[in-house]
């Protein structure tokens, strides 16, 4: 690779590690092309995304970022993923993970609090950000329906109380 090339490498990574909210660091030693290219595709459908890097650039791009904690589990053939979500990655990559012994989960970084494999897999097991606005909707629509039941209640006790003196009187 040119040096110009390694240069925007190193750009391109700083600025993904300053926007996204999770970065999660693996070993994906072992894994075939055709694996590889199934957790890119998951990670895409969910959000993610996956990046293979050379350590060393990697490294270069944590400065000033507050991912820079990650930079200990650089070692050996890593791949990292990232969302905005601060689920998605986590996610997708413990659900992989269980699927391939292969790939291995070191830690990654919420924001500036760094996180251990066992930390990403806690992280995992939350709800996303979609599934949670899901529940918030369902909170909300559930009383406004028991509040137009209330409403409608009195009205159809009326109806069925002059259905009841209807059919006496006749």
């Amino acid at each position: 690779m040119e040096k110009a090339a390694k240069s925007q490498l190193v750009s391109t990574l700083n600025g993904i590690f300053k926007n996204s909210a999770v970065v999660v660091v693996a070993h994906n030693n072992g894994l075939t092309a055709n694996q590889v290219l199934d957790l890119r595709n998951k990670m895409a459908a969910a959000g993610a995304t996956v990046k293979v890097a050379k350590n060393s650039l990697v490294k270069l791009a944590l400065e000033g970022t507050d991912a820079k904690s990650i930079e200990s589990y650089l070692t050996g053939p890593t791949m990292l993923a990232y969302a905005n979500d601060p689920v998605t990655a986590p996610k997708v990559a413990s659900d992989f993970a269980k699927a391939h012994e292969k790939f291995v989960i070191l830690g990654g970084a919420l924001g500036a609090t760094p996180m251990d494999a066992a930390s990403v897999k806690a992280l995992a097991s939350l709800p996303s950000l979609n599934e949670l606005r899901a529940k918030l909707v369902g909170m909300i629509q559930t009383p406004a329906t028991r509040i137009a039941g209330v409403v409608a209640a009195p009205a159809g006790q009326l109806a069925r109380v002059m259905n009841a003196y209807a059919t006496k009187a006749a």
